[in-house]
């Protein structure tokens, strides 16, 4: 099982669990919160719930986690299809209820839908500014004409203002590495990225990019739709 698989699973079962930590590119460790991700509606930023408010049609969630937002598509009477990479996290998302759960990467799936979302700055997973791209592309052949993407991002630029940005690659490209129990993941690449990286990106690949909503807090949310 993945190391964050397995944190998730412990919390789930019994409530309980050591210390998530989350190495990364930039600086020191941090400890990651696992009842995060377990929030109900009342825990979720207002970012999330207006993305959420948003959705129609058939839905794709993508890095859907343990299921919290499409359990909550569900309640709306919403169709929702829930997918991951993580079989542990699947598993407790349809454990909670949630009707359609597949472990599922997104480079291959093969389905169309009117929405698909990636909160959490579920983006992020696309790892590169190519990455980014190829994704949007990938995109097209999952979206219904007149569908809609809707995800999050923030721009990480404070976290150079007191060092120079890097110099071989984009500024928002990091890395990360789960720890737990002693036992590391892989390295993986995450990805955030500003506004006018969005949109020019968007626009190169044919899509129209909106900026929905700003937290104040450099998060926001993104609506793409094809150009």
């Amino acid at each position: 099982m993945d190391v964050f698989g397995k944190a998730l699973t412990d919390i789930y079962r019994t409530g309980e669990a050591d210390t998530l930590w989350l190495h990364n590119s930039y600086g020191e460790p941090e400890e990651m919160p696992l009842e995060f991700f377990f929030r109900d509606d009342e825990d979720m930023p207002v970012l999330e719930l207006q993305a959420l408010h948003m959705c129609s049609g058939k839905v794709l969630d993508i890095g859907a986690g343990v299921g919290s937002h499409a359990l909550l598509l569900q309640a709306f009477n919403i169709d929702v299809t829930a997918i991951d990479i993580s079989e542990a996290a699947v598993n407790i998302m349809k454990d909670r209820g949630v009707k359609k759960a597949f472990v599922q990467d997104i480079f291959t799936y093969r389905e169309k839908f009117d929405t698909i979302i990636m909160l959490m700055n579920g983006i992020g997973l696309t790892g590169t500014l190519p990455g980014f791209k190829d994704f949007l592309i990938r995109l097209k052949d999952l979206i219904n004409p007149n569908g809609q993407v809707l995800f999050d991002s923030s721009d990480i630029a404070y976290l150079y203002e007191d060092m120079p940005k890097p110099e071989n690659q984009y500024y928002g490209e990091v890395s990360y590495q789960y720890e737990y129990k002693g036992e590391k993941g892989n390295w993986f690449n995450w990805i955030y990225i500003d506004e006018e990286t969005i949109k020019s990106t968007a626009k190169e690949t044919g899509w129209d990019a909106e900026l929905i909503f700003d937290d104040g807090e450099d998060q926001y949310l993104v609506k793409l739709t094809l150009a």
